[in-house]
């Protein structure tokens, strides 16, 4: 049996977690601290061996409040850490979870741990969420998959798992005059018109600087992340934001402009990222992020090709899973809401043509109108 304790310490809270299998950058007091500025609330739950106190598991599970409804919801970002294969436990942690979510009278619960989808230890821990009423989400906060590098090798060794097209590229940049040296806190804004452009180009979604900024400076000043930035001539062109954690450094953040692309900065600048989480101590390096199928018609496929250049191996794991606490409830959230309101975007988007063809005085009122639906967000507490 577990002891089960509520942790308010930030350094215990931190070294307890980074011993226990699955311990994750967003499962840190960091992240939930990061989180209570927009509106979540962090309760960290640690499972403790009753004879000997060993940790055994740890959930930071976060609470947040719906906007204008007596209503809320909660989710333990890339959690629990635990080790799924002792089933025994799993169950005790998923049921202490249901009682909590219960007890805080949310709709439902989230959880995504980095489980992973093609092995026995995950199809059991799967089977046991479906036997206690989880149900595999609609909505993924976070990425499903990934590809890791084995930072336990050698750079030789690093360098020689690279596609010889990519290890190629790392080299030419450095030939074509590409530097890659550390970032200052007061470089942050430049790091952020580069990011902002990146999303710009490639239609991902940006929040104002004032949210990065604060979670850039959390990790910066904790000494949990790295600022590289990569230059030509002296001018700033590309940029990273590694965060760190136990023995896992996470590609959290990648930015770059359009300029001297063919200098291949961002080539040299993954390599020395790489480096630098070696270097650091860390074992695995975590490109955040890959296609849910392994096929060109996915999304991510340009970004997946880039992250396997580098030798970095695809990782599927069991995604988010959803405990709801009322069906009717979850049903209207996770089914209703949505569709009522991509109904009622598409009916803006045959309103605006239609105006824009009689009166564009009403659309720009209209529109003005319509601006919280087509801007509106359901909660998460995911990155960016």
């Amino acid at each position: 049996m577990a002891e089960i304790i509520i942790e308010h310490d930030r350094a215990r809270w931190n070294q307890t977690l980074a011993t226990l299998p699955g311990a994750h950058v967003l499962q840190s007091y960091e992240w939930g601290e990061i989180k209570t500025q927009v509106g979540w609330t962090a309760r960290r739950l640690l499972f403790l061996d009753e004879e000997n106190d060993e940790p055994l598991a740890a959930a930071s599970l976060l609470r947040r409040q719906l906007p204008r409804l007596p209503l809320a919801v909660a989710y333990v970002p890339k959690g629990p850490a635990l080790d799924v294969a002792d089933l025994s436990l799993a169950e005790s942690v998923l049921a202490r979870l249901e009682w909590e979510a219960r007890q805080a009278r949310v709709i439902f619960l989230k959880i995504d741990p980095d489980v992973r989808a093609d092995t026995a230890q995950g199809a059991a821990f799967t089977r046991l969420l479906e036997r206690r009423g989880w149900l595999a989400s609609r909505e993924q906060i976070q990425f499903r998959n990934t590809l890791l590098s084995d930072l336990t090798l050698d750079e030789e060794a690093l360098l020689a798992a690279m596609k010889p097209k990519t290890r190629y590229n790392v080299r030419l940049a450095t030939r074509r005059g590409v530097t890659v040296r550390p970032g200052r806190f007061e470089e942050l804004p430049r790091f952020y018109a580069m990011y902002a452009e990146t999303g710009r180009r490639d239609g991902f979604l940006v929040r104002p600087f004032a949210y990065y900024r604060h979670v850039w400076e959390t990790f910066l000043q904790a000494g949990m992340a790295h600022l590289l930035l990569a230059e030509v001539e002296g001018e700033v062109v590309a940029g990273l934001i590694l965060l760190r954690f136990a023995r896992t450094a996470w590609y959290m953040y990648g930015a770059s402009t359009d300029r001297h692309r063919q200098c291949m900065p961002n080539h040299l600048l993954q390599w020395e990222a790489m480096r630098w989480a070696r270097a650091q101590g860390c074992a695995v390096y975590d490109w955040w992020g890959a296609p849910d199928v392994l096929d060109e018609s996915d999304p991510l496929w340009g970004v997946y090709r880039f992250k396997a250049g580098f030798g970095g191996q695809f990782v599927p794991r069991i995604g988010a899973w959803d405990f709801p606490v009322s069906r009717p409830l979850y049903w209207l959230y996770s089914v209703a809401m949505p569709r009522l309101l991509e109904l009622m975007r598409r009916r803006h988007r045959l309103m605006e043509t239609s105006l824009l063809t009689t009166d564009t005085r009403q659309f720009d009122i209209r529109a003005s109108l319509m601006y919280h639906i087509n801007t509106n967000e359901l909660p998460c507490a995911g990155q960016g």
